[in-house]
């Protein structure tokens, strides 16, 4: 075969559907794409169509061109990404082309054609292109049938300016919209399993993260902070978050267990956590505070107690997770590669000076009356200096 110029085109849903400014999504994700992509072999990217084409450089094997799809694949605002090779406007080459994706697309009983022409100038009208080339490929694939209403494969043909381009497997993405469309987020972030899957949740949905660790540092040793830290190299490979504050806030938790009543503690440590989110979170012009909160499945996720740590703060605070099972928690932690890492044992902030019988239905007067305790305006300016600040990759936020 031809040595033709492979491809990856980009298709998305939900910036499809966006009006006048469209443009704007789709600048925010090429160029999230095209800062991600930087390790890998890529020439350009290019608006075509409706779609981003990612060339990759000449020689590129099929084996790496594969790595590049999946990369992209799980890239936030991609919906789906195709393998093809870029050709000239002739039927020969494209037939060609056509030929060679579909020898790279796995075992397939039926297929059919589907091609687009952009610019008339092109001889061939597209109801012709997929009858002559349609014709061509069932030729050259006899065992496999010709399917027009859901097919094993369907082999695209887009016809533009200058150039043509076909393209066969396809594989999914996970959807959404770019990072940095929607604005930012402070994220508290724990070494657990669900504060990187809702922190991913939202990031999904074109927010920038931001995360704050609580560590339970120095009453506590600080493997937390390195295992948060792995964590944020995992969401980092897709941008999906910008920086990681870490609190060291072991003292403040101890003495919040010496002047408040045992049960009250959980809902006073989330109060002040969230009181210096919110304080971080007007320092990079975060609009909401996100955390990995699902109803009910511990003390402090009761209605009563989410309300009490609510109306600490004034921001919105966001719960991707709020609905959702324990065991789809893990299998998304498991598809974004940091189970294994929040599985792992390390001491910090949230099992430091636990009660036995922790408040499930907090009363908003007691936590009041116990929050009167404690000198907060003395404590958060000390909290918010000994704030340690660590930098991610995340091309949505410039």
């Amino acid at each position: 075969m031809t040595d033709f110029q492979r491809i990856c085109l980009v298709h998305y849903h939900e910036i499809g559907l966006k009006g006048k400014n469209r443009s704007t999504f789709e600048m925010r994700l090429l160029r999230n794409i095209e800062s991600l992509l930087q390790d890998f072999p890529v020439v350009t990217i290019q608006r075509i169509s409706g779609r981003l084409c990612v060339f990759l450089r000449e020689g590129t094997d099929f084996a790496l061109h594969t790595e590049v799809a999946q990369f992209i694949a799980n890239i936030p605002g991609v919906a789906r990404v195709s393998f093809g090779f870029k050709c000239p406007r002739d039927m020969d080459a494209m037939i060609e082309a056509g030929i060679g994706a579909m020898a790279e697309s796995g075992q397939f009983g039926s297929f059919k054609v589907q091609a687009r022409r952009s610019h008339t100038d092109f001889p061939v009208c597209s109801m012709d292109m997929n009858r002559i080339i349609g014709g061509a490929l069932s030729d050259a694939y006899p065992q496999v049938k010709v399917q027009m209403v859901n097919p094993d494969l369907t082999v695209g043909i887009e016809v533009v300016e200058g150039s043509s381009y076909i393209f066969a497997h396809s594989i999914r993405g996970i959807g959404g919209l770019p990072v940095g469309s929607s604005g930012r987020v402070m994220c508290l972030m724990s070494s657990g399993i669900d504060s990187p899957v809702a922190a991913w949740r939202i990031a999904r949905r074109g927010a920038v993260c931001f995360g704050i660790h609580f560590s339970g540092r120095p009453q506590t040793a600080d493997t937390s902070e390195y295992l948060v830290d792995d964590i944020a190299h995992v969401l980092e490979k897709t941008g999906c978050i910008a920086r990681i504050y870490v609190v060291p806030f072991g003292d403040y938790q101890r003495e919040i267990a010496f002047k408040v009543p045992p049960k009250l503690r959980i809902v006073m440590y989330r109060r002040l956590m969230f009181m210096i989110a919110e304080r971080l979170a007007k320092k990079v012009h975060a609009g909401a505070i996100v955390t990995g909160e699902s109803l009910g499945q511990v003390a402090s996720q009761t209605l009563e107690n989410i309300n009490a740590t609510n109306s600490a703060v004034t921001l919105p605070v966001l719960r991707p997770l709020i609905g959702t099972d324990k065991l789809d928690i893990i299998n998304d932690a498991q598809k974004l590669g940091t189970f294994e890492i929040s599985s792992q044992d390390a001491p910090d902030c949230c099992t430091l000076f636990m009660p036995r019988s922790p408040e499930t239905h907090a009363k908003m007067e007691d936590v009041l009356a116990a929050e009167a305790l404690l000198p907060l305006d003395e404590w958060i300016p000390e909290i918010m200096e000994k704030i340690e600040r660590h930098d991610y990759r995340c091309p949505g936020s410039r």
